[in-house]
């Protein structure tokens, strides 16, 4: 995004976009059509619904913006989110809600850039592995496994690193108090009301 003169509070529409554009798992849902053939309408209106949620919910919490996402990818994308990337997406969308509302346009302009930098890096891994799906090169999927761990959940604290060739599942997101089922992959189920 270039530099300009709309207030932060402007932002908010290219900033709930530039989230959902750098979300992994909804690029691969339109990618694959899971959306049917409006699959890139139903993003578009998906942006704005989201961002209209945020309008006319001020004080929402996380659970309630990962309850709306997962909903949507069910219904309209015919898909089930278990990459613990919802978690991830909804506090981003928070914090571009909070900047927006709060009139803090250069903290909203370096978080958005951020969130660009890491579209770009998870780009990046996505060729390696599709390679490596091929057989070629194992500097390739080594790289692609360091990616897999560096990607976190985060809130406000800071998310403790995972040990190198832990086995946290398909995403390399591990929750607290879950212990990985005899095929090593851990299930992390939805807080229930």
């Amino acid at each position: 995004m270039a530099a300009s003169a709309e207030p932060a509070g402007a932002l908010l529409g290219p900033g709930v976009r530039a989230v959902l554009e750098a979300w992994p798992a909804l690029r691969v849902a339109v990618e694959n059509g899971f959306g049917g053939v409006h699959s890139q309408e139903k993003v578009r209106w998906l942006g704005a619904a989201v961002e209209d949620y945020f309008v006319q919910n001020a004080d929402l919490e996380q659970d309630e913006v990962e309850d709306l996402l997962a909903d949507i990818m069910s219904s309209e994308f015919d898909t089930l989110v278990e990459d613990g990337s919802l978690a991830q997406v909804s506090q981003q969308l928070r914090t571009v809600f909070r900047y927006s509302q709060s009139g803090q346009e250069p903290l909203l302009r370096e978080f958005l850039g951020q969130v660009g930098r890491k579209r770009a890096e998870v780009k990046a891994l996505e060729g390696p592995a599709a390679d490596q799906a091929n057989g070629n090169n194992s500097d390739q999927e080594e790289r692609t496994d360091r990616g897999a761990e560096e990607m976190a959940v985060t809130d406000n604290k800071e998310a403790p690193a995972l040990p190198r060739g832990s086995q946290a599942g398909p995403s390399g997101v591990t929750s607290p108090g879950h212990e990985p089922a005899e095929d090593g992959w851990i299930v992390i189920q939805r807080k229930k009301k």
